[in-house]
Formats: C-alpha cells, structure tokens, sequence
C-alpha cells in the first residue's frame, strides 16, 4: 500500500496540492539540532502516577523545566487554571518562572506527548517549519481513557498553525529516532503489531516512514526492554547522539529479559548502515539495575537512553544507580557544549515512561 497523500491543515483559501512531506521538500531533523521550543503536558492523572507520587513526578517536572528554559521555550499544556495554578507554584520553587515559560491551554488525558503530539518538520534549506499528525490509538487500544489524547495532538498542531501532514496511519513518537540525514531507527515490535496498523507490512510502513520522514534507510531493531508497555518503543534502548553514533543499552544482568533481547539489538546494529552506506558506530549504553514492583507483578521501563536533548542542557534519567556516573560520562562526550543535567526519574518511571517520552522539540528554523 503507497503512503496517503494530504492536504495541509491550512483555511480553504490557503490550501496547497496534496502531498507527502518528501515531496514537499520537508525532513524530520535530528533532536540535537536548534529547538525553538520544547513541548511539555503537566501531570495530573492520579491513574498514572497515584496518591502522593504525583506531587514527587511534578517536582521532577520543575528540574525538567527549570534545565529546558534557559536554552529554549518551554511549552506546557495545562487543563484548567487550577492545574496551570500548580504548575505556576511548582517551576516558581525552583526559581524557574520566567518569559521562556509558556502555558497553553490544551486538554490532555497524560503527558505522553512525544506519542501522541505532532512530529515537527522543516523544509530542507530551513526557511519553513511543518507537523506530522500521526494518529493515535493509545499503543495498540491498552488504555481507552488516554484515546483522548488523540484529539490533543491535533488541537497543538492547530495552535501552532502550521502546514501539517496526515499519513493516517497509527505511529508514536517514541517509535522512531532519526539521525536527521536520511536514516530512521525503529522496531518490528512495535511498528510491525497488528494492534497498530494491521493491514501494512513491513514494506509499506517503510513506504510512510521514507515519505513522511524524507529518510531512505529504515534501520529495523527487533524489541524493547522489560516494563515498557509501548511495544518496544525505541527510545527506551538505542538512540542517535550524531550522524553516524548510536548509544544501544546493554545489560549483562539476568534479571527479566532485557538481557538477551539487547545484545539481539546491538548485534543488528553493528552490522547497519547508514543513508549512504557507512557502517554506523554502536556504544553499549549502561542499564541501571532492574526495577521491579513485585506487589504490582512488573518491571519498570528504567533506562538511561530515555534521555531527551535540549538546546543548552541534556536530561539523563537517573536511579541512584551505580550506573548513572557511567551514564552521565557517555553523554557528556557526545554532547560536550551542553549540560548534562542528570534527575531523578524513578517517580517518573512509575507511569511507564521516561524524559523523552514526555517532551516533544520543536525544531527552529535557525541554521
């Protein structure tokens, strides 16, 4: 099945031909590329993160905001006055308030908005910013209450007024990880289950990501680690730090599963290539020790490859591990003019997710 071209979400006046952003001229940019602003949506379901748990997640949303700010906008979706209220008293403790703090008035069921906010694009000589709005069916219908949040990721692409794109097709933002110059990494889990999109196989995804990502390499991983109730997303064990770097999570505990599925992964990417045929280079990433809940029956989704990459500062999960030092060494390697601001994300993990899972970038037009 070829990928469904469509209109922009422009007034009838301003519409353009339809098209798909390869066409078009547009490509998803690296993360570590300049950000005009980075999406957050303040936590408030007491399903995710229960009883006094979300005050702790809402502090670690302060550190988050507070290291963003002073190299970009942030950008905070809040329901109502009273959750924009909290939100206003928590960043104020931490000194943080200040013009680079936006609240935007936007409903949402969760924070996951990498999932299921728009992919920001731009033109290929910069002069133009776009969106992808993917559709989203809450990883696979796992959770009808948090459906919703399809509607709030169109109602962000509306409020950024941008020509947007939709394949029509399932995907999250955790899915995929690109290196901004043609090569998009990415997991048969996730991606090839039919809870997703189940009349498209392996190609004719490939044919949505190469049209809608403007990427001519699809680098397919097999699965995810223990805890991550996305399907294997990838963002939660390898990611692009340069053009041709791959951090991949490695583990030699044989607590859960991780162990066997990462080294399958790492093997895979040792052997890949880029866009233009050069093999990638592929560095263990550390795995903090396992997390489990016993009284719940699970594993929690820890992993210092959750990280998310600001314009001055780089968020790295931390668990007062004996890995985080580690953790914290890699990336300030890869990311030397930036602030490696390592938080505590154990409450934040509770809910399933990480750093990268509730942040969004907006990439700026800026060269």
């Amino acid at each position: 099945m070829m990928p469904r071209k469509e209109t922009c979400n422009c007034e009838p006046s301003k519409r353009i031909a339809a098209m798909t952003p390869k066409e078009a001229g547009y490509f998803m940019p690296a993360e570590w590329c300049p950000h005009d602003a980075t999406w957050l949506s303040w936590p408030k379901n007491p399903l995710t993160f229960p009883d006094e748990r979300l005050e702790l997640v809402e502090s670690v949303y302060a550190n988050m905001v507070s290291a963003l700010s002073e190299g970009e906008a942030v950008r905070i979706l809040v329901d109502d006055d009273d959750i924009e209220a909290r939100a206003e008293r928590c960043i104020s403790k931490v000194g943080a308030l200040s013009s680079n703090v936006e609240f935007i008035r936007i409903k949402t069921a969760d924070v996951w908005i990498r999932d299921y906010g728009p992919t920001y694009l731009l033109s290929k000589g910069r002069e133009m910013k776009a969106a992808i709005k993917w559709n989203f069916n809450a990883w696979g219908g796992k959770y009808d209450d948090l459906k919703y949040d399809d509607q709030a990721g169109e109602d962000v692409v509306r409020w950024s007024g941008l020509r947007t794109f939709r394949p029509n097709i399932v995907l999250e933002g955790g899915s995929i990880d690109v290196n901004g110059r043609g090569t998009v990494l990415t997991t048969e889990q996730c991606l090839l289950n039919k809870n997703r999109n189940p009349a498209l196989d392996k190609k004719g995804i490939e044919g949505y990501l190469e049209e809608y990502l403007n990427v001519s390499k699809v680098i397919w991983l097999k699965s995810g680690i223990d805890g991550d109730d996305t399907d294997g997303h990838i963002d939660d064990f390898a990611r692009f730090v340069s053009d041709r770097v791959v951090l991949c999570a490695h583990t030699t505990s044989h607590e859960g599963e991780n162990r066997e599925a990462l080294e399958r992964d790492l093997n895979i990417l040792r052997e890949a290539t880029d866009q233009d045929g050069n093999l990638l280079e592929v560095i263990k990433l550390p795995m903090p020790k396992p997390i489990e809940l016993p009284e719940e029956e699970r594993w929690l989704p820890a992993s210092y490859a959750n990280f998310y990459i600001g314009n001055k500062a780089v968020l790295l999960p931390a668990f007062n591990d004996e890995s985080d030092a580690k953790a914290y060494d890699i990336l300030s390697s890869y990311f030397p003019g930036r602030n490696i601001v390592p938080i505590d994300a154990r409450d934040l993990v509770y809910g399933y997710g990480g750093f990268h899972c509730v942040t969004q970038q907006e990439p700026s037009l800026t060269k």
